[in-house]
């Protein structure tokens, strides 16, 4: 049943909304340049290509960041690769891992323990009186530090862990950091991992993920403001449960907001929904009729709302479904972890409707086809980027064995040719020393330094750059105190043309309004009846308690589950999660 509601139609041509709240970036051009030597790396492969097709003894060859060719060891190499030493890896060689939903400023935060009770809809948990001084507060206190030269040292701390964090746990391209500095520009931060919305690569199509807070709002902008992307527009929708009885919810609301007119949809194919909980059967048949695509994030949903999207109902209709962990808060630390969620769901959800092949490709071909880069990322395959992971052992379902695997299986981690993380024995035959870490007892080496990166996370080091936040967030209290402090009056007004240094802040997500949102907020039943959760309002944060007065030392969540002896028992004790679920994941662990 779909619930009454009023029309906005959309009269006359849709042209493109004019003005933007962003400045465009320079283009800086590709994460790594596209130079690194010859290299040819054996185990067993798997391609992923549209054959799915595995060379049990395989070897890639790569040159300047690309993949030169995919053949069995017994095969002649390639020209020019006759006198390159054969890397032996040791493991089972995958296309890195592609996250299409993260918001990784958050991922400094430990696990909401126990999320306290079961949510309707996305517009409701940010009002828990938990929520403030667990999560949102902190990030503003992260977010805003400034030290007595007033720069904002905690930012390239945060940036360089969530970054790690990522590459420990296989994923090679996520959704990026968005920074704001004080002359007004936007940016994403620029580091080893790709981010979607700022790849500066003619071959990587930039995907967007927020609209400025007009077209939100706005059908007829909205839906020009898709008309004009390439590539893939991730959105937030329907955040939230719809029971079978129940189909007037709130979270479905969204998705039906976007029928502008009868008949009429604000889709196609670049639209991509994050979450699509709130969907029924019928809403992924209309998604799939106009071509868009979903990002499934199953354990965030499970822990706030009890339930998950019907990916039965997606797959049915063929609508491509990619992953994301979401954020730590309520999610899984990496996208190894949110694959072993899909797992569970999928055998005890959806009796057991998708393989473990079908999960492995949401993580890799079918996220590099949502987002529109297909031809560069995604498989093992010549012309390809050589973004790759290498997992332990040769042996059994390649698969499963990647759904199963531990943060301690994964030998290599490689974007665009180079080698960012791995095993000591592989990575001293890829790359020169730089840092170590230890992931379960076991040591590993990490390769950050990149020509084009941020110059101020390239000064900061994991090691210095977890000690930092460590003490932060333990003194959370005192700097939010120092923070609330008035400022002194400047002496004099600086000349207007004083030359000065951009500072910078975390965008963080509908913390602060930003002008922009992260979904759209199209009327439903009147003018002023919007579908989608506001940003907090600037009186309502005047009149809450100073964040000195409410926030407590908080513990920096640890980089892998590998090295958090709380985060399986934290899960277990998740009111939300089904059986099954909670139970069943230390069992892949």
């Amino acid at each position: 049943m779909t619930p009454p509601r009023t029309w906005f139609p959309l009269t006359g041509p849709v042209t493109p909304a004019r003005g933007t709240v962003e400045a465009a970036p320079r283009k800086l051009g590709p994460v790594d340049p596209l130079a690194g030597p010859r290299q040819a790396l054996a185990g067993r492969v798997i391609t992923m290509d549209d054959a799915f097709t595995v060379k049990a003894d395989g070897v890639v060859y790569i040159d300047q960041g690309r993949i030169v060719a995919v053949q069995e060891r017994a095969q002649p190499a390639p020209e020019g690769f006759a006198s390159v030493e054969v890397v032996e890896t040791g493991g089972t060689l995958f296309p890195g891992l592609i996250e299409l939903h993260n918001h990784l400023s958050y991922n400094a935060l430990p696990l909401w323990a126990p999320v306290p009770k079961r949510f309707e809809h996305r517009g409701q948990w940010p009002d828990h009186q938990d929520y403030r001084p667990l999560i949102s507060g902190p990030m503003t206190v992260i977010g805003e530090y400034r030290d007595a030269r007033g720069q904002p040292t905690l930012l390239p701390a945060l940036v360089r862990y969530v970054e790690c964090k990522c590459l420990l746990g296989g994923v090679t391209t996520s959704q990026g950091v968005k920074l704001a500095s004080n002359a007004g520009i936007q940016r994403f931060y620029r580091g080893v991992v790709r981010n979607v919305e700022q790849t500066d690569d003619p071959e990587l199509p930039e995907a967007q993920g927020r609209i400025p807070d007009v077209d939100a709002k706005d059908a007829r902008r909205f839906l020009a403001r898709l008309k004009q992307e390439d590539s893939c527009f991730l959105l937030h929708l329907s955040e939230g449960v719809t029971a079978p009885d129940r189909t007037d919810s709130m979270a479905r609301r969204h998705f039906l907001a976007l029928e502008v007119a009868p008949g009429q949809w604000a889709l196609n194919t670049v639209f991509t929904g994050i979450h699509a909980a709130g969907l029924l059967p019928e809403d992924f048949a209309v998604l799939a009729r106009h071509g868009g695509a979903m990002v499934w994030s199953p354990l965030s949903n499970l822990l706030l709302y009890g339930a998950t999207a019907r990916a039965d109902a997606a797959q049915a209709a063929a609508v491509r479904i990619g992953l994301g962990s979401d954020w730590s808060p309520t999610g899984s630390k990496n996208l190894l972890g949110e694959l072993k969620v899909a797992w569970l769901a999928s055998q005890h959800l959806f009796h057991g409707l998708f393989t473990a092949r079908d999960l492995v490709a949401m993580a890799t071909r079918d996220a590099a086809h949502i987002l529109k880069w297909e031809r560069a990322l995604g498989t093992l395959e010549a012309g390809e980027r050589a973004d790759l992971l290498v997992l332990n052992g040769t042996a059994g379902d390649p698969y499963e064995a990647l759904v199963r695997a531990k943060e301690t299986d994964l030998r290599l981690v490689m974007i665009n040719g180079i080698a960012r993380y791995g095993a000591p024995a592989v990575m001293a035959r890829l790359a020169p020393p730089d840092q170590t870490v230890r992931v379960g007892g076991e040591a590993r080496r990490l390769f950050l330094k990149q020509a084009a990166g941020d110059p101020d996370v390239a000064a900061v080091s994991l090691r210095t750059a977890t000690t930092r936040l460590r003490a932060a967030l333990h003194d959370i209290a005192k700097l939010a105190k120092a923070a609330e402090r008035p400022k002194p009056a400047a002496a004099r007004r600086r000349v207007l043309d004083a030359p000065t240094r951009p500072v910078w802040s975390l965008v963080l997500d509908e913390i602060q309004d930003r002008g922009v949102n992260l979904r759209p907020r199209l009327p439903f039943h009147g003018p002023r009846d919007f579908t989608g959760p506001a940003h907090a309002g600037r009186g309502a944060a005047r009149a809450a308690s100073p964040l000195s007065t409410i926030l407590k030392p908080i513990r920096l969540d640890p980089l892998t589950v590998a090295d958090d002896a709380d985060f399986l028992t934290a899960i277990a004790q998740q009111p939300n999660l089904p059986a099954p679920v909670k139970n069943g994941l230390r069992g892949l662990y």
